[in-house]
């Protein structure tokens, strides 16, 4: 059992259905939990291809304990450049199962230094990928009012979205945000209804990290991909953390299972119907009451299973 178990842990590897010889994709390495499990199910012929965009978790100990086995391959990479990346390898359309866990990891929260936290005072960085990229300070120095009321309302469905977007509009022309606490004491201090259950600042910087790093559209992005990549029988596993990524995965899971196009009651032949590339696996995992209690992060996940046809 590795160190750090990631949520969902024994239901994700369970459902990517392992075997022995299988060549298998971890889309979003963290500090290898998933990794360390597939690993220990996978025989001397099998293989793992492993991805992650944040440059401190290529580096961390974790992979490199998992880089001594000769079966596991780790690449600094965005996930929503997969196909190209498999292509490279070798491995296009050979692979068994695919798996990716959605969000900012635990490490990423943690650190101070990244940005993500508005309990943490850090600069407010917030990128997944530090060597490329604008900082959220550098964003919210020149984003137009109405761009921003936009990513609060609809990133973090943030109902005071055009106050917050005001406030920091104001606040930038006497001098502009440069820390995480100084973002999260604006928003406290203009949002009129607090939440019992929710730091006020929440939603925000969920929208703000959604925008920086183009989370919804590299989620789009490597869904079609790795269904591309797959061969048919094999599974995507997705963990979703929050209802915006959790929306995407489950209509494309919808939309490339069945009949993709009904013609109704048009005179056309069932062989002319495209039909989608996926077949629904089960219903959609939550964790258990005993998983939440150790970590209160998971309450959120959700994960959907598809299989390739």
């Amino acid at each position: 059992m590795p160190p750090h178990q990631p949520v969902l842990f024994e239901e994700a590897l369970a459902s990517l259905n392992v075997k022995a010889n299988g060549v298998y994709i971890d889309c979003t390495f963290g500090r290898g939990g998933h990794s360390a499990g597939v690993l220990q199910q996978l025989g001397e012929s099998g293989r793992l291809l492993a991805f992650d965009r944040d440059i401190e978790a290529i580096n961390s100990h974790q992979a490199q304990q998992l880089l001594l086995d000769e079966r596991f391959s780790l690449h600094h990479a965005s996930f929503a450049e997969l196909a190209k990346a498999v292509e490279q390898l070798g491995y296009f359309g050979q692979i068994d199962g695919v798996l990716m866990d959605l969000g900012v990891s635990s490490p990423q929260l943690d650190s101070a230094e990244r940005g993500f936290s508005f309990l943490r005072d850090g600069p407010l960085d917030m990128r997944m990928d530090t060597s490329q990229g604008i900082t959220a300070a550098q964003y919210l120095a020149q984003v137009a009012e109405q761009d921003l009321i936009k990513v609060l309302f609809e990133y973090g469905e943030e109902r005071f979205a055009r106050r917050i977007a005001r406030a920091i509009v104001e606040q930038r022309q006497k001098q502009p945000l440069q820390t995480t606490l100084q973002l999260a004491k604006l928003i406290e201090d203009c949002v009129p209804f607090k939440d019992k259950y929710k730091h006020p600042a929440t939603r925000s910087f969920q929208a703000i990290r959604i925008e920086i790093n183009q989370e919804l559209e590299q989620v789009k992005a490597v869904l079609k991909q790795s269904v591309e990549v797959l061969v048919p029988g094999g599974r995507l596993v997705v963990i979703a953390f929050h209802s915006l990524e959790d929306r995407i995965v489950k209509r494309f899971i919808r939309s490339e299972s069945g009949h993709k196009h009904d013609p109704g009651k048009l005179p056309i032949k069932e062989q002319d119907i495209a039909k989608g590339l996926l077949k629904k696996v089960g219903k959609s995992i939550r964790a258990q009451q005993q998983e939440i209690k150790q970590n209160p992060r998971a309450r959120s996940a959700i994960m959907r299973v598809a299989e390739k046809i």
